[in-house]
């Protein structure tokens, strides 16, 4: 059974005709010749309409597997479904922001020798970073893995499979760019979501790896980078970690990478590296830093601030929490036009603080549970005391249970002889919160120090802030150091649902690697979670149940996407993200 065409000839031309036709075998004449079944009349004037539901209506007749196989010209095999929605999203978004641009677009950095001759990025380096991306934001796994769920488990545009290996080479690029693609995104983001960048927020963690020894020092500069003659021990076999060193600088200082330093993970026997990254207001991620493990959090700041001025920003207030708040820090970050709110320790001998804690004054509500009262103490920095009504009653709370169990703890050690008593005291200095209510008379007896719970007291739900800024409210400063939770999320986000350990890399380069890697993963989901109101746990579960459909047939092979649902229509218009052709692959039989 065919479509037969005939023709014609008319005085504006010559007209062609479609008919519903097929052949019968004419015993005279000893050929085929055609039978017409039906007309569907004037080509030009088909009526597409009336033919589908021809169609439709045929169909109907048949089995759906013949059915879909008639329509498609022969059989059609379903060879697999493959998650679609995530990738689909992430890469939208992913190119929206021109980071894929940027990539493309970067050199090697200054006085680096780009590894196995590749100076820029091409194409292919480009979607295999996007898919080790995207496999942090969707099924965080080690880089070989990753490469194999690239390859058969997910789908993704522009990269049908790759290798470990091409996931090394990659990494080993972006680790050399790392700081010119931070500065281009960075660019390409802030102008694209209009970022507020007057407030940055700053902060760092740790995290551990289980190794049985730490790195070997090696000379590092003064941001913790390798000077070139310790660069030159690395292991470069191009497809499996190997050992490389690293650590904190200060001069050229010998330290390892890996090292052991105050974990804030409470794995102080495991070595470690030490991550900082600043945030805007809004949460987005936008720069992020590696330091050796025993690196202090006190003078990282500063080099953060210097690295930010390389940006040409306008006026940035830094916030920070308590272990940046040093003389010398303060004092950096004020140079310029540039200022700080940091939050102070309330059990603090600086004279400062203790005058500014006993100054009288009413508090101003600014918002739920948050109270504040300014206090003027020194010419060039402003204090301000925050309450949470809340947070007192639950200090309240907590200071009473402990002074209970420390009651019951010293209740009739006065008859105990002179060692025990002193055993007794022992343990009590080994759990800080009940020994900073015990007081000890002359004569050595154990009691509890009601002048420490009164002066404890005054201080329960509340928090000193220190500023310099002198346009910002008591209120804004407040709320902006509230802000500073941002991240803290952030760091909870990338430890829990982009999984930035384990790592499983030992060349530093790779580490660091890897760590830009969670950045730019962090960065789309924080987008994603700004722009749909939801976290991104509740989006990837909608996104997961779009899926692609590879189907092969005597013409070739096509994918097709499943149709969108409710949630995953309106998951797309709150991001601005056209929804997935029905067809998004098409290869034609060799």
């Amino acid at each position: 059974m065919f479509v037969k065409t005939t023709a014609r000839k008319t005085k504006n031309g010559t007209v062609r005709y479609l008919h519903l036709a097929h052949s019968e075998w004419d015993p005279v004449t000893g050929r085929s010749v055609p039978k017409i079944l039906y007309g569907f009349g004037r080509a030009d004037q088909l009526d597409r309409d009336a033919i589908k539901r021809l169609v439709g209506s045929l169909t109907r007749l048949l089995d759906p597997a013949d059915a879909q196989a008639a329509s498609a010209g022969g059989e059609l095999t379903f060879c697999e479904a493959r998650p679609f929605g995530g990738t689909f999203v992430l890469d939208a978004l992913w190119r929206r922001l021109g980071i894929d641009t940027v990539l493309t677009s970067l050199h090697t950095g200054p006085g680096r020798t780009p590894r196995r001759g590749r100076p820029r990025a091409t194409e292919v380096t480009e979607r295999v970073l996007f898919g080790l991306v995207a496999n942090r934001a969707l099924a965080p796994s080690s880089k070989l893995a990753a490469a194999d769920w690239i390859t058969h488990d997910v789908h993704i545009d522009g990269l049908p499979k790759t290798s470990d290996d091409a996931c090394y080479r990659a990494m080993d690029w972006l680790h050399d760019v790392r700081d010119q693609l931070e500065a281009g995104v960075f660019h390409q983001v802030a102008n694209l979501l209009n970022l507020e960048v007057d407030l940055l927020f700053f902060d760092t963690t740790s995290t551990y790896f289980e190794l049985e020894d730490p790195d070997e020092p090696v000379a590092r500069d003064e941001h913790g980078h390798p000077l070139p003659d310790a660069s030159a021990t690395q292991d470069h076999d191009g497809d499996h970690d190997g050992d490389h060193d690293g650590g904190d600088g200060g001069g050229a200082n010998r330290v390892g990478f890996r090292t052991y330093g105050k974990s804030k993970d409470s794995r102080d026997d495991l070595p470690q590296i030490v991550i900082g990254m600043a945030v805007t207001r809004d949460g987005i991620p936008v720069r992020v830093w590696c330091w050796p493990g025993n690196t202090n959090d006190q003078a990282l700041i500063r080099q953060v601030r210097d690295d930010m001025r390389d940006w040409t920003l306008s006026k940035i207030v830094w916030v920070a929490d308590r272990g940046f708040s040093s003389e010398t820090n303060r004092r950096y970050l004020r140079q310029g036009d540039h200022a700080y709110i940091i939050g102070e320790k309330l059990r603090s001998d600086s004279p400062q603080i203790k005058a500014a804690l006993s100054r009288q004054g009413r508090y101003t509500e600014i918002a739920e549970n948050m109270r504040v009262k300014e206090v003027k103490v020194s010419e060039t920095e402003r204090f301000v005391i925050c309450h949470n009504p809340d947070g007192a009653t639950r200090d309240t709370h907590i200071r009473e249970q402990l002074v209970g169990q420390l009651e019951e703890l010293i209740a009739g050690s006065d008859t105990l002889p002179v060692m025990k008593r002193g055993e007794l005291r022992g343990k009590i200095s080994t759990k800080p919160g009940l020994h900073r209510y015990l007081r000890i008379t002359p004569g050595g007896l154990l009691r509890i120090d009601k002048a420490k719970i009164k002066s404890e007291a005054n201080l329960d739900g509340k928090y000193l802030l220190r500023c310099s800024d002198p346009h910002l409210t008591a209120a804004d400063i407040a709320l902006g150091y509230k802000q500073l939770l941002e991240v803290e999320r952030g760091w909870r986000d990338m430890k829990q649902i982009l999984d930035l350990r384990p790592v499983y890399h030992r060349l530093e380069e790779r580490i660091r690697a890897h760590v830009v890697l969670c950045w730019l993963a962090l960065l789309l989901i924080r987008v994603i979670e700004t722009s749909t109101g939801d976290t991104w746990n509740n989006v990837r579960r909608h996104l997961d149940r779009l899926h692609a459909g590879t189907f092969t047939g005597p013409t070739g092979m096509f994918r097709q996407c499943t149709e969108l649902s409710k949630p995953q229509r309106d998951l797309l218009a709150r991001l601005d993200i056209p929804t997935p052709k029905k067809i998004i692959e098409l290869a034609a039989s060799r």
